[in-house]
C-alpha cells in the first residue's frame, strides 16, 4: 500500500515519527514536497521524494494521479492539512473533512464557528492582507488583545498589545514582514496555558492526557517548558471535547491549547494534527503506545481499539532553552542521553555552532530541545535544573 506524505521543511515528527512508523506498517511512501532537497539529503534515497506545489491541493491531486496509485494521503504540517483533506476526498480515501480542516487553521473563521454554534464567544476582529490596520480603531477593541496571522503556526508574529497605537504598530510590523497575510485581532484570553491532546477515527476518540505550557513574558509567547499533565480536570475535558466537537474535529490526531477562567475552559488554537517541538516523540514513548502508527492507520480507514493500552504512570517535562538575542552561537552542548535517578533525559541542539542567527521570537529561537522522563515528577524536575544548570549556551553579538 502506498502513503503520500505531504510536506513542506523537514520535521521530527515525520523523520523520527511518521516515517518510521510507515516502514514497519509496511507501507511504500512518497513524500510530496516543496523542499525536495532538504528532504533528499536527509533520508539518503531510502524514501521516494518527489517535487510538488503542496500549497496548492489541484498540484497534489495531479501528482498524485499521475503516479502511483494511492491509499491514503497524509501530512502532519499545520500548512496542509486542508489540501490533504482535499487530495484524500478526491480519492475517495478517509480524511479530516477539508471544511473542518480550513476552519481550524483559519482562526478568525474558527472563532466565527464557536460563536455560531454557541459553543464560545471570543471578541475577534480581522484584518485583511494590505488593508489599514487603522481601521482597526473604530472598533471596540478589549485591550489588552492578541495580535496575529490569521493562519499563522507556532506563536510566529504572535504578540500582545495594550492600546491602540501599539496595535497599529504591531499590525504594520507583521504586514511589513507578511505582506500576504491577513491578521487576526483578538480577545486575550488570560490564565494558564494547557493543552489537550486527542485521537479519533471518526467513531472513537482517545484523550491521551496533554501539557501544562510555561511561555515567556509578554509580550511574545514563547514556549519554554512543557509539563505532561496525564488527566485534566473531568469537567475541563469535556468542555473542551464539546468545543471540538462544535467545530467537527474528531479524526486523526489533533493538539489544542486552551485556558481556564474560573471553571470556564477556552480554546487559544486548534492546530488539527499532532503535536510537535518532539512532544509527540515524548508522548507515544510515555504512554508506550505506537502513536504514529495509530494515526497512520486511521487514515488507512482503520479503526482505532477501544482501548490502546497506554501506561498511566508516566511523568515527564520537555525544557526549550532559546536566545534572546540575535549573534552567532559559539558554545553550546551537544547531543545527550543519559538516565540519572530513574529519569532518562535526552537532548537535542536545534542550532549548530559558528553560524549566526536572528530573533524571531518563536520557536524559532530555540537551541535545543531537553526531553526528561520518569515516573516521578519531583524527580524529573530536580534532574532537569541540574543538567540545564550545567549547561552553557553563549551568543556572541
Amino acid at each position: 500500500m502506498r502513503l503520500y506524505l505531504l510536506a513542506l521543511n523537514p520535521t521530527d515528527s515525520v523523520t523520527e515519527g511518521f516515517l518510521p512508523a510507515a516502514s514497519r506498517l509496511g507501507l511504500d511512501v512518497t513524500v510530496l514536497t516543496d523542499s525536495p532537497t532538504a528532504h533528499q539529503e536527509l533520508y539518503g534515497g531510502q524514501v521516494d521524494v518527489e517535487e510538488c506545489d503542496v500549497r496548492d491541493f489541484r498540484a497534489v491531486i495531479t501528482r498524485i494521479a499521475t503516479g502511483r496509485t494511492p491509499h491514503a494521503v497524509f501530512t502532519n504540517s499545520d500548512h496542509l492539512q486542508t489540501q490533504a483533506a482535499l487530495a484524500a476526498e478526491y480519492f475517495g480515501l478517509p480524511a479530516k473533512p477539508w471544511q473542518v480542516a480550513l476552519r481550524a487553521k483559519d482562526k478568525a473563521q474558527m472563532r466565527r464557528h464557536l460563536a455560531a454554534t454557541g459553543a464560545d464567544t471570543v471578541w475577534s476582529a480581522e484584518l485583511a492582507a494590505g488593508a489599514d490596520p487603522v481601521s482597526l480603531l473604530e472598533l471596540p477593541v478589549p485591550y489588552p488583545c492578541v495580535v496575529k496571522p490569521r493562519e499563522g503556526v507556532a506563536s510566529e508574529d504572535v504578540v500582545l498589545v495594550g492600546g491602540p497605537e501599539e496595535l497599529v504598530l504591531r499590525c504594520k510590523e507583521i504586514q511589513a514582514r507578511r505582506p500576504q497575510a491577513a491578521l487576526v485581532a483578538e480577545e486575550y484570553l488570560a490564565g494558564e496555558l494547557y493543552t489537550l491532546e486527542t485521537l479519533g477515527d471518526g467513531s472513537v476518540r482517545h484523550v491521551l492526557g496533554g501539557f501544562h505550557t510555561e511561555i515567556s513574558p509578554p509580550p511574545y509567547f514563547i514556549e519554554e517548558r512543557l509539563t505532561f499533565v496525564p488527566a485534566h480536570p473531568e469537567p475541563v475535558v469535556a468542555q473542551i471535547l464539546a468545543q471540538l466537537d462544535a467545530l467537527g474535529v474528531g479524526f486523526g490526531a489533533c493538539h489544542t491549547e486552551f485556558v481556564v477562567q474560573d471553571g470556564r475552559a477556552r480554546i487559544i488554537e486548534v492546530n488539527y494534527r499532532a503535536i510537535g517541538d518532539q512532544c509527540d516523540l515524548l508522548l507515544a514513548g510515555l504512554l508506550d503506545i505506537p502513536l504514529f502508527e495509530h494515526i497512520l492507520r486511521v487514515h488507512l480507514g482503520e479503526p482505532l481499539p477501544a482501548d490502546l493500552g497506554a501506561r498511566d504512570d508516566g511523568r515527564a517535562r520537555l525544557e526549550y532553552p532559546y536566545a534572546e538575542r540575535a549573534g552567532t552561537l559559539t558554545a553550546a552542548p551537544e547531543a545527550t542521553e543519559r538516565t540519572v535517578e530513574g529519569v532518562r533525559l535526552v537532548y537535542r541542539p536545534l542550532r549548530a555552532t559558528g553560524e549566526r542567527y536572528e530573533l524571531h521570537h518563536t520557536n524559532r529561537d530555540y537551541f535545543g530541545i531537553l526531553r526528561a522522563t520518569g515516573t516521578d515528577q519531583e524527580t524529573i524536575d530536580r534532574v532537569v535544573t541540574d543538567f540545564l544548570g550545567a549547561q552553557r549556551w553563549e551568543i556572541t553579538p
